[in-house]
C-alpha cells in the first residue's frame, strides 16, 4: 500500500487549556492509559499504513517522547517508518500556517518519498476507522480527493464543514460551519459533515497545494484546496464506515473540556459508545512497567476502611486504599488512601488522594498532591477562587500543581 500518511498534530488546543500548558492537544492522556494520538495511529496499523510522518509544531516534547516509547516497532528494513516532522522552513521562515500549509512545507519529503497517495488526517479525533476501506472507494471512484464524511442530524450539522453531494458521492458543495446546511441526497433530515480525513493522488494535490501557497488565503483543506479541487478535479466524499461495532457511528472531537470529560465518562460507564475491547481492533499504546491494580481494606463496619471502585476504570499501578472511586477514570499510578470519595472524576498518572478527601466532577492532570480533607466539586464559587472552572461545573487541576498541605504519612498497603 503506497500510502503516506500525514498527521496534523500542531495545534495549541487553547479550548483544552489548562490540560495543554504543558502538552500538545494530541498528547493529552485519555481512558486512563492512552494519549489522544494513538486513535489515529492505530487506526493507520489496523489500516495496514506503515508510513506515517506526525505533523507537531506546538509544546511537541510529550508528543514526541510518547512516540518514542510507544511507536518505535516500525522497520527500517521495510521502508516502514513514524517520524515527527516539526516545521523545516524549507520554503519560507514561517511556522504552519494552517492544515494544506503544514503539508505544502513538507513538499520536499513527499517529493523524496515518492508515494502514489497521501493520507491526511487528524491527531486529536477519536474514532475508529479502516483507512483501506477508503482507499477502495477512492480508487473505484477513480477520484483525485475524497474526503471522509459522517451522517449528521441536520439541526447540528451547522457547527462542521458541511460537504454537498450528488447522487454519485460526488462533492458539488463545501461549506463551513454554514446557517444552512445543505442535506445528503434522499435523506432531507441529515447532512454530510467533513471530518477533516483527506486522501489525495499525490501529483494533483501538489499542484493546488503549490498554487495556494502563492495565494493570499487562509491555507486550509476544508476552505481553501477542496473548493479549488472541485472545479477541475475528481473529488468525492466516503460514508465514514465505522469500525468500533456500536449502533451509532462514533467519531469525537474532544476539544473542549465539557467534550474531553463527557467522552471519559462514557468510557467508564456500564455499556460505553466507544468499544475499548474489540481484540480485532486494538488501540495501541505506551504502558510503563507498574504492578497490577490493588484494592485494599474491606472493613465494612459503620467507621471502618473499604476501597473499592464501581463502575470505573482503573489502570495498573492504582491503589485504592481504603477509600471509594464511582464512575472514574483512573491513569497508571494513582493512589486513593483511606476515607476519601471519588466520583465523576479523571484522575491522571501519579495523583495521590489524602484522606477524607471528596472528590466529585473534576479532571486532576499529573503529579499532583491533594492534601488530606480537601474538597473538590461541591462549591463551585468557592472552586474558581483557586481552580479552573467550565460553565457547566467541572474543576480541572493543573499539572504539577502544588498545595500548602502535604499529604499526612500514608498508610501501608
Amino acid at each position: 500500500m503506497n500510502i503516506l500518511a500525514m498527521i496534523l498534530a500542531g495545534g495549541k488546543g487553547e479550548r483544552l487549556h489548562p490540560l495543554t500548558i504543558h502538552r500538545a492537544k494530541p498528547a493529552v492522556p485519555f481512558g486512563g492509559i492512552y494519549r489522544i494520538i494513538d486513535f489515529t495511529l492505530s487506526n493507520c496499523i489496523n489500516s495496514g499504513i506503515r508510513k506515517i510522518a506526525v505533523l507537531p509544531q506546538y509544546k511537541s516534547l510529550s508528543l514526541d517522547k510518547h512516540l518514542r516509547l510507544a511507536w518505535n516497532f516500525f522497520s527500517g528494513e521495510l521502508n516502514e517508518y513514524i517520524i515527527s516532522v516539526p516545521p523545516q522552513q524549507r520554503v519560507g521562515e514561517k511556522w504552519y500556517q494552517g492544515t494544506a500549509d503544514a503539508i505544502y512545507q513538507n513538499i520536499y519529503m513527499i517529493e523524496k518519498d515518492a508515494p502514489a497517495k497521501i493520507l491526511v488526517l487528524a491527531g486529536d479525533h477519536i474514532y475508529k476507522m479502516d483507512y483501506s476501506e477508503m482507499l477502495r472507494f477512492h480508487e473505484k471512484k477513480k477520484a483525485d480527493a475524497t474526503v471522509a464524511a459522517i451522517e449528521t442530524p441536520i439541526k447540528h450539522a451547522a457547527s462542521f464543514g458541511v460537504v454537498q453531494v450528488d447522487d454519485d458521492f460526488r462533492i458539488c458543495g463545501f461549506e463551513e460551519k454554514p446557517r444552512h446546511p445543505k442535506p445528503i441526497p434522499g435523506r432531507p433530515d441529515m447532512a454530510f459533515a467533513s471530518m477533516g480525513i483527506y486522501l489525495f493522488n499525490t501529483s494533483t494535490v501538489i499542484e493546488h497545494l503549490k498554487t495556494d501557497a502563492l495565494q493570499d488565503t487562509a491555507h486550509d483543506f476544508g476552505k481553501n484546496i477542496i473548493p479549488q479541487m472541485m472545479r477541475s478535479a475528481r473529488v468525492y466524499a466516503y460514508n465514514f464506515k465505522d469500525e468500533n461495532k456500536k449502533e451509532a457511528k462514533y467519531w469525537r472531537d474532544v476539544g473542549t473540556i465539557d467534550a474531553y470529560w463527557e467522552a471519559n465518562m462514557d468510557l467508564a460507564s456500564v455499556d460505553p459508545l466507544l468499544n475499548l475491547y474489540d481484540g480485532d481492533w486494538p488501540i495501541r499504546t505506551y504502558q510503563g512497567q507498574a504492578p497490577p491494580a490493588k484494592f485494599v481494606f474491606a472493613q465494612e463496619k459503620k467507621g471502618g476502611r473499604l476501597g473499592i471502585a464501581l463502575d470505573s476504570i482503573v489502570s495498573h499501578g492504582c491503589i485504592i486504599s481504603g477509600g471509594r472511586v464511582q464512575n472514574s477514570v483512573l491513569s497508571p499510578n494513582v493512589r486513593i488512601n483511606s476515607f476519601s470519595d471519588v466520583r465523576e472524576s479523571i484522575l491522571m498518572e501519579n495523583v495521590n488522594i489524602g484522606r477524607h478527601c471528596r472528590i466529585r466532577k473534576a479532571i486532576i492532570d499529573k503529579d499532583v498532591v491533594i492534601p488530606p480533607e480537601t474538597e473538590i466539586g461541591y462549591d463551585r464559587d468557592k472552586d474558581r477562587e483557586t481552580y479552573f472552572v467550565t460553565p457547566s461545573g467541572i474543576v480541572v487541576i493543573a499539572k504539577g500543581t502544588a498545595f500548602q498541605a502535604d499529604l499526612r504519612e500514608e498508610e501501608s498497603a
